[in-house]
Order: structure tokens, then C-alpha cells, then sequence
């Protein structure tokens, strides 16, 4: 359920996706909405589908017995909860419940629903525990039970409050029992609502056990990360990491998470091993894993898609409900290390297969041009998964004709009442290998009266549902007499699974030995030593022996089986263990991940490190400097400042050539550190004098870039020695006989104070003439000047500007709202293209606080121009024709490959490659081809480059690089030019693609076109 829009730098070819030749992105994502036409019946659905090969798909419920279905849960004894969230998008009134479903005949499909509890507000998970539920419902986990056996909740306890009531696809939500015997909720920061701040302005509060007060809690909404709780201990605490709507374990714990537009990433590193060191600096405790981008490119096949004004069409950018499948029962490629994800504004089910790669994995695409299961339903949106008692993967499908919230849509969409169309609809299917037997759970399932060694079996099932509830119970119960049957089947060597979840249960029950951790130590399965290590862990305090056993783990073969040994040591400190810590980290170097564990040990368990890795400094391996760096942010957020001085004259002091490779990393890194202390040493008053020489006279350029980094963050003072300072950095900026790294380093000097004297040298700096690196520090310091001078100039050279300064240039105009102002009036003129902002800054636009410019970006961003109508209204008859993608492929060759490839091949690299529009829709793949210059994208306009030798050139600009230039003209003829032989250039207001199309294709072969283009294989 989770339609937040993140906006990351974009891939090229995503952009091209966006935007190409001459259409506007905000016209090609909002042509061919259609009109509500009510959905499609449940007997109709699974025509809609495309399915994998070797599965199939079953209708398991659907309205009138279930609607607006968001979560669901099967107890062990055979019973579906499901959570509807009807108040979705903004109604609080508490028209949420959770129905409870039944299939009276045995035949696998529910058939009768009774309403287990209601007047929820905005529900958004489920999960058994005890004899009742835990269910998300923000701000508050709930505990509902049935006491009477008559299917309704009579008992509803508050477990735990304070959680933001946010916007509802960013409120905490899917509790899940994790291996540990946690429960982990799925959360992240309340979302600054812009729009609807009096329905979701609430940012949180203490989170807390009710019933406990002075218990444990964790402040100001656990400050924006997920959570995990045990309600019968009380014990509470936040996690590294936070995640938006869902989450999900792998057989062996690892915690994967999701979050719009990242559809995979992974917790690494836990929050105990952060919290032990908080001098170590790591922004992100997550490693994104897909190899295939965060928004990635996705291939629905929704026939007349519902997109909204902020929907990035074509890509990843609702992810929810990331699934790991343990099922055991799908066909072999899909039977492990799979992860499911659901993306609902494209209507589809997204499949990864996840391989190793040191500390983390990596995501890969099962399937390269086409998902695991689309529908050509626009209305079909799958928001969570649920690995059933049969292996099946069952999708519950919110089916809404509308998924996106009203914060990031049209208000003309909002105002049209269609928000709530088909809050009487839902459907949940089970999916399957197309030989699985039918359901049989819904009449055979019996677990909750299974006897404790029963139960102490089926931790061996490769069926996480059975695994999972039998640990749970197993818990729950906390019998003594099942402990003998629970160690032996922590030894059972035939079942590595029960193994795991035995020890894990006899730790739930407080009933695990060290004898039992020493034996999993050595377990040849290296899945059970890494939890062995976490359960070592546990146990330090009662059982010290175990460190030495921990030990002998320092050269095992499993690089994750390293990496948890390395977070565990950080809690021991002997001069054995600090040896063995180092070794570790010297053999995995390269691994991020292992570096931050070593580091997460406390400071002083590292003091002498940096010495030695700065002994053994191996300049062509980045992993050094990387390390290098680490250990100098601890300096600099150390509050030792004779340190800090220390190693700051170490790094400046100006040795022999090819000796300073590790002085850049130790300067980046004291920068880093010194940037999040509360207040700077005053010894840096008197090292700024060295660190002003270094900075403009250093020879190595990473070493002078490693000073400014440190002026950056302690400012210079005003007086003459600054004067002085900034005519030198003037004198070095002007000398065209240095290196451009020089100069455009000494012109960021000049923004370390108010470089408003020096206008006039940073404009004149700025031409085509100067290297790029040179021009781009002259813009970026003539933004510092805090007025508007920066937006005047750029709206005044505007034509004059290379494409990769006007990138830059746009930037400069987000970082205030008169700035904005003053963008929306040159975008109002047309002296600034609509396309040349990109997507993520038109959508940073278009959800402006301020009302006025919010609005006013929308109207702009969303216009539609008249040019060429007539012919483009001609044509609309071709979208209405079949197209021939054979006879397409002759068109396209005929008429586009003497300025276009398709998917590289087939024709000439002047335009952008045709083979990334197949998601566009085709009416406006269409208006592009016949309207080129309705808005031209940035990077494929016409520009006239007048050389001083007198002659001119005209193509686009392909490249630009410090010193040269590249255009490119159709046919492919290429000319490089040096920036010193450009007297002038401007910009025509072009397409680089002229019109008239129409006077050589017909609508037929218009349409024939426009299938070739859509196609994916």
C-alpha cells in the first residue's frame, strides 16, 4: 500500500523513458485515463492475468465477503483473518475491520465472513499471537481476542501507542514473529503532510507500553525507524533500519525491507552494534541490493492504466509487501532465495532471485522483459503477500480504482469523487505450481490442538507457516517436559531447519544451554553458525567461555559467518579477541560492511588502528582509503581535540610525491567527523592558517579538496588573512595554464564567505570557453549569495547554456521559495522548457508547501499546448487500428533509423533509443512523433556553436567533457570541439527531430509503428 514518492537521480535511459524528444513528461504519464467503468467481476478477474509459467492462480475470496482487504493471517487452527481498511484515503472515522472468513464445503474457496472486530480507523496488519490477533491500527498495536468462541473480538487491549498517524501508506503496519522470537513491525518517519495537514499532520509521540508507563519507550516516534517488541516480556526497542509498507525474513533472519521506489534492501547492520559506538558514522544501517536500479524498470500490461499527476510511469514506484518464499512447494527456480514484491500502481508482481555477495546479496530479475504476474485490470492492485500452510503465495488485492493518495493528485481528480470507487471490492487469490493439489487446509488444519512433540516436528517442515507457528506455540506454552525433544532436535543432523528453529525456541523459552551454542558453533550448515554467533551473543554475560569458542570462527569459509563474528567480538575487549577482530577486517577489506562492524566496536577498542592501517596503506586498493576515512571521522568526532590537531598536521604536512595517498581519505574523514560534534575545538582557530596554504597549494589535488572539505565545516574568519586568501584563490581560478581541478577548487574557496564581490569574475567564468569542472564551481558559488542574483543570471544567459550546466543551473533555483518564483515565471514565458526540469524536480515542484507555488507548478507543468492539434486529432484514428509489429519494424526502418536505434541495433545513435518508451502509452508515444517541438527534452535540442575561426557548426551537444564539446548530427556525423575555439554558442529552440511525419506514414502504418515501438522482447 505504499504510494510515497521518492525521487533519486535517475538512470539516462530512465529519463529518456520520461521524457523524449519533444513530450511533455506530465502529458505522456496523464493521457488515456480512462472512465471509471467499475472493475471486473471476480469471475471474470483471471482472464486478466499473465502468470509465470508452471503456476496458476485461484480466486480464493471476494466481495461481498471481503473488501478493501489490505492484510491477512491463517491461524493454526484453519482460520483467515483478513484486515480491511475502508477509510482509505482520508476517512478516520473507524470504518475498518477485520472479517473473518470460512469455506464451509471444503472446496478451497471462503464462503462465509463474519465480522471478527470493527470501528478500526485506519488498520494496516495482522499477526496470531496468544489465542487472539495483534493488529496495526496507528497510533496503537491492538490485542483482540474472542473469549466465547463466537467469532467476534470481546477483548481489545492496547499493547503499545504513540505511533504516527501519517499518512496512511507511511503508518507502522504487517507485525511479523521474526526467527529471534521478536515482533517486528513495519515503520517509518510520519511523512509531513502539505495538503491534508488536519487529517495527517500527527508526527508521533513516546511510544510505549500503556499499562506500563514507566516501562520502556522509545521517543519521538522511535525516531522514524521500525520497531520489534515482545508484549509479554514488555521489552521494546527500535531497529537499524525503517521500512514502508511491509517487510520480510529470510529463512536465516536477515531482515529485508521496501519503500516506494526501492523495491529490495536489506537490513545489515543491527542497532545494538550501532548504539555500542556512537562516535561511528553510518548514515544508512541498509543496503540497497537490486541490480537492476532502485525504480526499476517494471512491464505491466494494464490496458488503460489509472495514473495519477505524480505517478513515475513505467518504473518501480509503489513497491509494498516484499515477500521471501519459504514455502517449499513452488517449481525449483522459484523453491529459494526468491523475494516477491508488489508494485499496484503498475498492477503487476515483481520477482528477484537473491544471491550472495559478501555481508549482503544482490537482487537480480528472475525474468529480464516481463513480471512474475500482471493484469491488464487497472484496478487490480496487490498491496500485501502471505505464505499460506499449503506453500501457496497467497495476494490480497485491494482492487481500487484509485491507489494513489490525495497529497501527490490533481485536484480535479480529487474533487471527481472517484477516491472511493470500489471500496466494496476486494479479492484474494492463491498462487501455486500449476501441479499443486487443490486446498485442503481450509477443512484439515488442526495445529492449535497438536501435542509438544508433534509441534517440536514440524520445525523441521520446510514450510516457513509450519516452522514459524510451531515456534510460536511451542513459546507460548513454555513446557519443560518437551526441552529433552527440543535438543534433540537441536542436534538432529538430518534437519538443518529444525536445528535452527529448535535452538531458537529453546532461547525463546529461556532454556538454552551453552553446550547447545558450542555444538551450533561448529554446525556444518554456515546458516546455523551465523545464528549460533547471535545466540553466543546472548549468552556472553552468564557463559564467558564462549568467547574463546567464538574464536575459532575466524577463518570460516562463509564470508556472512565472518561478518556476524565481527559484530559479536565488538563486545569483547581482550588483546586476543582485538587481534582477531583486525585480521577479519584485513581479509574482507573490500566489503563495506565489514569495515562498519569492525568499526562499531567502541572507540577505544580502535584507538591504535588507524596506525596500523595507515602502516600497511596500499594506495591502489579504494578499500584503504575507505577504511582510512572511517577511522578519521571517529577522530574528528572524538572529543579529544590534541588528537584531532595531531592528525590534521599529519595529513598537511607536505612530503615527497607519491607518498600523500592516504592524507586525502584522513582530511575527508576528519571533515566528516568534525561536521557532527556539537561544537569545534578551539585548537582549529589556529590550524586554519595550514589548512588555507594546503587548500590553494597542496600538489595533490585530493589533498587540497580534503582541506576545503575541513574549511567547509569550520568557516573562516573575517579579517585580511581571509582578504588575502580569497585574491589568491582569484589569481589561481584565473590562470588557464593550471589544471581545471585547480581552479574550480579555488573557485569553491570563494564560497566559503559571501561571494558577493565577485559577481562579475564568477559570471564571466561561466562560458563555453572555460572547462566544465571550472563553470560548474563558478555557478555553484554564485548560488551561495544568498539573494537572487544566481536565478537572474541563469534566466538571462539561459540560451547560452550548455546542457550540463542548465542541469546544474535548475538546481539552483530549488533551494528557496522566491527562487521557485522566479523558475515558475521563466517556465511561464517559455524561456525555460517544462522538460528540461526532469521528473524529480517537477515533482518536488508540484508538492511545494507553499500553496501558491504548489498550485501554480501544477498548472504549469500540466499545460497542454495547441500546435499541430489538427493533425494530431487526424490521427487519432490510429489508435484504434492493429497494429502489424512486423510491418512496424519496416516503418520504423523507413522513417526513424536514420536518427534512432532500437535497444541498440537497427539504425543510427542520434536520437534516444526508441526501445525505452514500450511503457508509454501510445497516444503519447503519438503526439511526440507528431509534435516534436510541443516541448523539447532537455539534451535533444538544436544548439549553433560559432567558432572563432568564423565558422559555425549545429547539432545537439551529445557529450560535454572539462575541455571539448561533442555534437552529433543526424546520420551520426560526430564533431568534437575544444572549448577554446568556441567564440559563441545558442541554443535554437529546436527539436533535433523535425515534424511532418504525417505527410509519409498513414494512420495504419501509424499504429503499426506504435506496436513495433511497445513491444518488450
Amino acid at each position: 500500500m505504499k504510494i510515497r514518492y521518492s525521487y533519486p537521480p535517475l538512470p539516462w535511459l530512465v529519463y529518456l523513458l520520461i521524457a523524449l524528444w519533444g513530450g511533455t513528461i506530465l502529458q505522456c504519464k496523464q493521457q488515456n485515463n480512462a472512465a471509471p467503468t467499475g472493475g471486473v467481476p471476480p469471475e471474470k478477474a483471471l482472464s486478466t492475468f499473465e502468470l509465470e509459467p508452471g503456476f496458476k492462480i485461484e480466486l480464493v475470496a471476494a466481495e461481498p465477503l471481503v473488501a478493501d482487504p489490505v492484510a491477512m493471517e491463517i491461524d493454526e487452527n484453519g482460520r483467515m483473518y483478513v484486515v480491511e481498511m475502508h477509510g482509505y484515503p482520508l476517512d478516520k472515522s473507524g470504518s475498518g475491520k477485520i472479517k473473518l472468513l470460512t469455506d464451509t464445503n471444503g472446496d478451497g474457496r471462503m464462503d462465509k465472513s463474519t465480522t471478527f472486530a470493527e470501528g478500526l480507523m485506519l488498520p494496516t496488519g495482522i499477526m496470531r499471537w496468544k489465542k487472539g490477533v495483534l493488529v496495526t491500527d496507528p497510533p496503537t498495536v491492538l490485542y483482540l481476542e474472542d473469549t466465547d468462541g463466537d467469532n467476534q473480538a470481546d477483548v481489545k487491549k492496547t499493547v503499545l501507542t504513540g505511533f504516527a498517524v501519517s499518512n496512511p501508506q507511511h503508518n507502522l503496519n504487517n507485525p511479523l514473529l521474526g526467527l529471534d522470537n521478536w515482533i517486528y513491525v513495519g515503520h517509518e518517519s510520519a511523512v509531513t503532510a502539505k495538503i491534508y495537514q488536519d487529517e495527517f499532520g500527527d508526527a508521533g509521540k513516546d511510544i510505549l507500553y500503556p499499562d506500563k508507563p514507566n516501562g520502556p519507550r522509545l521517543i519521538n516516534n522511535a525516531s522514524g525507524r521500525s520497531v520489534r517488541f515482545r508484549p509479554d516480556e514488555y521489552a521494546l526497542e527500535i531497529t537499524s533500519g525503517d521500512t514502508q509498507f511491509g517487510h520480510t525474513f529470510d529463512t536465516w533472519g536477515r531482515h529485508f525491507l521496501v519503500s516506494n521506489a526501492n523495491h529490495i534492501f536489506q537490513e545489515v547492520i543491527a542497532e545494538p552494534y550501532l548504539r555500542r559506538n556512537p562516535d561511528l558514522l553510518v548514515t544508512d544501517a541498509t543496503q540497497s541490493l537490486s541490480d537492476h536500479e532502485n525504480a526499476a524498470e517494471v512491464f505491466p500490461i494494464t490496458k488503460n492504466p489509472e495514473n495519477q499527476l505524480l505517478t513515475d510511469v513505467g518504473v518501480i514506484t509503489s513497491a509494498c509487501a516484499i515477500t521471501s518464499y519459504q514455502g517449499g512447494a513452488f517449481p525449483e527456480d522459484f523453491n529459494s532465495n526468491v523475494t516477491f514484491v508488489a508494485e499496484p500502481v503498475s498492477n503487476l508482481v515483481h520477482v528477484d532471485r537473491l544471491k550472495p555477495k559478501g555481508a549482503s546479496f544482490t537482487a537480480s530479475r528472475l525474468r529480464p522483459h516481463k513480471e512474475f504476474l500482471a493484469s491488464t485490470d487497472a484496478w487490480f492492485r496487490p498491496v500485501n503477500m502471505y505464505t499460506g500452510p499449503d506453500g501457496a503465495l497467497y495476494l490480497v488485492d485491494y482492487y481500487r480504482q484509485i491507489i494513489e493518495h490525495p497529497e501527490w493528485m490533481a485536484e480535479d481528480v480529487v474533487k471527481s469523487g472517484a477516491l472511493y470507487n470500489g471500496t466494496d471490492k476486494g479479492r484474494i487469490y492463491r498462487i501455486s505450481a500449476a501441479d499443486a493439489k487443490p486446498v485442503a487446509w481450509t477443512k484439515e488444519l488442526n495445529l492449535g490442538n497438536a501435542t509438544d512433540e508433534q509441534l517440536v516436528a514440524k520445525l523441521a517442515e520446510p514450510n516457513i507457516w509450519w516452522r514459524r507457528n510451531a515456534q510460536r506455540l511451542l513459546v507460548d506454552r513454555k513446557s519443560e517436559k518437551v526441552i529433552p525433544a527440543l535438543r534433540q532436535m537441536a542436534q538432529n543432523k538430518a534437519a538443518a531447519l529444525g536445528r535452527l528453529h529448535a535452538l531458537w525456541t529453546l532461547e525463546g523459552m529461556h532454556q538454552l544451554s551453552p553446550d547447545l551454542i558450542i555444538q551450533a558453533l561448529q554446525d556444518s550448515e554456515p546458516g546455523i553458525r551465523e545464528n549460533a554467533i547471535k545466540l553466543a551473543e546472548l549468552h556472553l554475560k552468564e557463559a564467558p567461555d564462549l568467547a574463546a569458542k567464538l574464536l575459532s570462527l575466524q577463518n570460516d569459509s562463509d564470508a556472512k559467518v565472518r561478518y556476524q563474528l565481527l559484530c559479536t567480538l565488538g563486545f569483547i575487549n581482550t588483546p586476543q579477541v582485538n587481534q582477531v577482530r583486525q585480521q577479519i577486517l584485513f581479509k574482507d577489506l573490500a566489503d563495506e560492511w565489514i569495515q562498519v562492524a569492525a568499526l562499531s566496536a567502541s572507540s577505544g577498542q580502535n584507538a591504535a588502528l588507524l596506525e596500523a592501517v595507515l602502516a600497511q596503506y596500499k594506495p591502489g586498493n579504494p578499500a584503504y582509503a575507505s577504511l582510512v576515512q572511517r577511522l578519521s571521522a571517529l577522530v574528528g568526532a572524538r572529543q579529544e581535540p590534541q588528537a584531532i590537531r595531531q592528525l590534521l598536521q599529519k595529513a598537511t604536512t607536505t612530503i615527497a610525491e607519491g607518498q600523500e595517498a592516504w592524507r586525502a581519505p584522513v582530511l575527508m574523514g576528519l571533515a566528516q567527523g568534525l561536521k557532527n560534534r556539537k561544537s569545534l575545538p578551539a585548537e582549529l582557530q589556529t590550524a586554519r592558517n595550514i589548512l588555507i596554504q594546503t587548500c590553494l597549494e597542496h600538489p595533490s589535488a585530493s589533498v587540497r579538496e580534503g582541506a576545503l572539505k575541513i574549511l567547509q565545516v569550520t568557516k573562516l574568519p573575517a579579517g585580511t588573512l581571509t582578504q588575502k586568501a580569497r585574491q589568491q584563490a582569484q589569481q589561481i581560478a584565473k590562470n588557464k595554464k593550471l589544471p581545471e581541478d585547480q581552479r574550480a577548487l579555488a573557485v569553491e574557496f570563494l564560497a566559503l564567505a559571501n561571494p558577493k564581490p565577485y559577481t562579475t569574475f564568477l559570471t564571466n567564468i561561466i562560458n563555453p570557453r572555460e572547462p566544465l569542472p571550472v563553470q560548474l564551481a563558478a555557478l555553484h558559488t554564485l548560488s551561495v549569495i544568498p539573494d537572487l542574483t544566481v536565478s537572474r543570471y541563469v534566466m538571462q544567459k539561459w540560451s547560452t547554456l550548455t546542457p550540463e550546466i542548465r542541469d546544474a543551473a535548475i538546481n539552483t533555483f530549488m533551494k528557496n521559495p522566491q527562487r521557485i518564483s522566479l523558475l515558475l515565471d521563466a517556465l511561464e514565458t517559455n524561456k525555460i522548457q517544462a522538460a528540461t526540469i526532469g521528473w524529480p524536480r517537477s515533482v518536488s515542484l508540484m508538492a511545494q508547501e507553499d500553496e501558491k507555488l504548489r498550485n501554480r507548478a501544477r498548472a504549469l507543468l500540466t499545460k497542454k499546448e495547441n500546435k499541430r492539434q489538427e493533425v494530431i486529432q487526424e490521427y487519432q484514428t490510429a489508435l484504434n487500428l492493429q497494429g502489424d509489429r512486423v510491418q512496424g519494424k519496416a516503418v520504423f526502418q523507413g522513417n526513424c533509423s536514420v536518427c534512432h536505434q532500437m535497444r541498440g541495433s537497427q539504425g543510427v545513435a542520434f536520437g534516444p533509443d526508441l526501445g525505452t518508451v514500450h511503457n508509454w502509452q501510445p497516444a503519447g508515444i503519438m503526439t511526440n512523433i507528431l509534435d516534436p517541438n510541443q516541448s523539447i527534452s532537455d539534451g535533444y535540442d538544436m544548439w549553433e556553436v560559432a567558432l572563432i575561426n568564423g565558422k559555425s557548426i549545429q547539432g545537439i551537444i551529445a557529450t560535454e567533457s572539462p575541455n571539448a564539446l561533442t555534437l552529433r548530427n543526424a546520420g551520426g556525423q560526430v564533431t568534437t570541439i575544444a572549448r577554446p575555439d568556441i567564440k559563441a554558442l545558442k541554443a535554437l529552440g529546436l527539436s533535433a527531430m523535425p515534424t511532418g511525419l504525417e505527410k509519409k506514414i498513414n494512420q495504419q502504418q501509424m499504429a503499426d509503428l506504435l506496436a513495433y515501438l511497445r513491444q518488450v522482447d
